[in-house]
């Protein structure tokens, strides 16, 4: 049995690359919700910060989506 180290280690790049991606979208999403609060409070309206999140929060789920297709293929 041999082991290609070249493609785990890809793989394995991709994956480390993947989640930092995924973590930071997701991230941003919580923050421009956040914002979103701070800009109600202090009588704004919040929408730009509310679409931020949106956009953000859809991009992790088409990421995941595509993610789980792959799997699926």
């Amino acid at each position: 049995m041999t082991i290609d180290w070249s493609a785990l280690g890809t793989v394995f790049v991709i994956a480390l690359g993947s989640v930092a991606v995924l973590a930071s979208l997701f991230s941003f999403g919580v923050v421009g919700l956040s914002q979103r609060e701070a800009a109600r409070e202090a009588g704004g309206s919040g929408t730009g910060q509310l679409a931020g999140a949106v956009v953000c929060f859809a991009v992790c789920a088409a990421i995941i989506g595509y993610g789980i297709y792959l799997i699926v293929a």
